[in-house]
């Protein structure tokens, strides 16, 4: 049975609708991710009180969210109900943003509320003949988990009809539609899109000064269409230059400046591989390279890093590709990091998806584990990070990196290289301000990555590149649990609406795609969305006077990768814990907050009784004591 509603029915007050990262299907109640404080509710979360009543029996709409379809009587598989209790029946709700079943049990309903976003494929399971409950849908989802639903034919379920309503909402681009970024239409206090400014960030790196310079040759995207309009190169290169060394690297993609180390002035630049193919040179991309070198005071050697393994690298020569030979590029030294390619690490995360959804092997967990190779791919590309890190930082030698097109394996180099080296990074809003400089703006390719909006699950476009960056971060967090003012949560929101299509900050693969779309004017960004939500994604042991401008080493060791359990098997109701992880991070930060309102007024106290004569060596004094104070309550509550 299908019943079709008017758009706004059921629609709440929009300050009730703010959206966090789509949640869990099952239990929600029982999950520390569920239970952020102050956040609303959430977008895909089922709530219910202490009695068993639940709270709402509507679909929570979003503002521009309409409902498309609505199926009664259909039956949810759950592959965690209880062995006998049979299939979970109720209403399956589709609307041009979600997928939202409610069962009609009344006690501690599982309810599966679902971005559309995040679906792979939609595949018919069964044929008319089919007995039993082998008839129906599965839906295939992005985010490790699977749904399937039974359909029963002597009820007369309309499966053609759910399967299109399901594939057009879900496939919009494969449609003739549009994604509901387009049509969200919640408004947030502050301006994400804001966030980064490309001349602004040079600037804080210390641009322009006499080695380097903030270039406009790329203003129209008529050097590259994947980089930013503007970008850093040294200031003795020429525009006519650049061209030439335009025409010589793969797919226009220079070398241009990441990071500048702001004592030494050594620096991270990236590039794609240079098209040397047999033999083939160009003096203008060796003069840049040696620019690079020589805007480095404090070494006469230059590091280029190639992401991927030598042989690898050698075989995009038969194409016209390649690496620099070290005879043409003086005091250069080339080094392979063998980190695999976007077939591989896809091959990859799908055995993590099989060994945590939808039953785990305790049995055999290390070794399913070990079968992955996905802990194995992410030490490699954070070893490749530290020892980029470790020669800006204590060798001082500026580096190059690059991969095969330079906006994948280069990107997640050059971003955790400079999340170690610079504390701005580690913050919440710098956190922000580097996924825009080296993701975004530099071309990572997103719309062909994720998939937004297409049904092409099988396009070997695919590939999980910016959850291995995020799974790194989450590595070294665990590492330096006092370096990062934003938690775990807050790195899963990201990866959430990676998929759910909400937000237009991760549409289209490159800056002037999503200028070309007007992004900014007709979608929302993610960081509205965030900063207006700060304090749930706030880490309680942060401490930035002990972090500021220090550089992590963390130890890029197979035994000290750890698997994001809390992330990849956040599905399965055994995985969770027990205790809510934030509404004790909520707590910790409220008590660190009135510790610290404390001192701060002990020491306007003392400052006032001591007079202003001599205060400010008393400040100095006290100083250190009170971060302690703060940083010791943070830790020992």
């Amino acid at each position: 049975m299908t019943d079709r509603r008017p758009a706004n029915q059921h629609r709440r007050d929009s300050s009730s609708t703010s959206p966090s990262s789509p949640s869990h299907s099952l239990g929600s109640s029982d999950s520390s991710l569920d239970n952020a404080p102050g956040s609303g509710p959430r977008v895909s979360v089922s709530h219910h009180d202490g009695a068993g009543v639940p709270v709402r029996d509507e679909v929570p709409l979003l503002l521009g969210e309409k409902i498309e379809a609505v199926y009664q009587d259909i039956a949810f598989l759950c592959p965690f109900s209880s062995t006998g209790t049979g299939p979970i029946r109720g209403t399956l709700t589709i609307t041009n943003y979600r997928l939202y079943f409610r069962p009609h049990q009344r006690e501690n309903p599982v309810i599966l509320d679902i971005p559309l976003g995040f679906v792979s494929r939609v595949d018919k399971v069964g044929g008319a003949r089919t007995p039993g409950d082998n008839y129906g849908l599965e839906i295939f989802c992005k985010d490790i988990r699977n749904l399937r639903f039974a359909l029963s034919k002597v009820d007369g379920h309309p499966r053609k009809d759910i399967f299109e309503s399901l594939t057009a909402n879900a496939f919009p681009l494969s449609h003739s539609g549009e994604l509901f970024a387009y049509t969200y239409r919640e408004q947030y206090p502050g301006n994400g899109w804001s966030v980064y400014d490309q001349t602004e960030e040079l600037k804080r790196l210390g641009l322009p000064n006499e080695s380097w310079a903030i270039s406009r040759a790329n203003e129209r995207y008529q050097l590259c269409d994947t980089y930013p309009a503007v970008v850093g190169v040294p200031a003795m290169i020429s525009s006519e230059e650049l061209v030439e060394v335009a025409k010589f690297r793969s797919k226009g993609r220079i070398p241009v400046l990441s990071w500048l180390h702001p004592d030494s002035l050594a620096s991270i630049t990236r590039c794609s591989q240079p098209m040397v193919g047999v033999g083939r040179r160009c003096r203008e991309d060796e003069r840049l390279v040696q620019n690079i070198m020589d805007a480095n005071a404090q070494s006469h050697r230059i590091y280029i890093y190639d992401a991927r393994p030598k042989v690898n690298a050698v075989a995009n020569m038969a194409k016209g590709g390649g690496y620099e030979n070290e005879d043409s590029y003086q005091n250069a030294e080339l080094i392979f990091l063998d980190i695999h390619n976007i077939h591989v690490m896809r091959e990859s995360l799908r055995k993590v998806k099989d060994m945590c959804f939808p039953v785990i092997d305790d049995q055999r967990w290390l070794s399913n584990l070990e079968a992955t190779h996905w802990l194995d791919h992410v030490k490699q590309i954070l070893a490749g990070a530290v020892k980029i890190a470790d020669k800006v930082e204590n060798h001082k030698t500026s580096v190059v990196v690059h991969c095969s097109d330079g906006w994948d394996r280069t990107a997640q180099l050059t971003s955790l290289a400079m999340l170690l080296l610079d504390s701005h990074y580690r913050t919440l809003r710098g956190f922000q301000v580097l996924v825009e400089k080296e993701w975004l703006s530099f071309g990572h390719k997103f719309s062909h990555r994720v998939g937004h909006g297409d049904d092409k699950h099988n396009d070997p476009d695919r590939s999980p590149v910016f959850l291995q960056f995020i799974d790194c971060v989450w590595q070294v967090t665990q590492q330096f649990p006092n370096a990062f003012e934003f938690n775990d949560y807050f790195l899963s929101t990201v990866l959430d609406h990676l998929y759910s299509c909400l937000f237009g900050t991760f549409l289209f693969n490159s800056d002037k795609e999503r200028k070309d779309n007007k992004l900014q004017t007709r979608t929302q960004s993610l960081w509205s969305f965030i900063n207006s939500k700060r304090a749930i994604f706030l880490n309680p042991m942060y401490c930035a006077p002990l972090d500021d401008k220090v550089a992590l080493f963390p130890v890029a060791s197979i035994r000290y990768m750890k698997f994001w359990k809390s992330y990849y098997c956040r599905w399965n109701p055994r995985m969770r814990p027990q205790d809510s992880v934030h509404l004790r991070h909520a707590q910790l930060l409220s008590l660190r907050d009135q510790l610290q309102a404390k001192v701060d007024l002990l020491n306007r106290e003392l400052e006032n009784k001591t007079g202003r004569e001599g205060a400010g060596s008393r400040r100095q004094d006290n100083h250190n004591p009170s971060l302690s104070t703060r940083f010791e309550s943070s830790i020992n509550i």
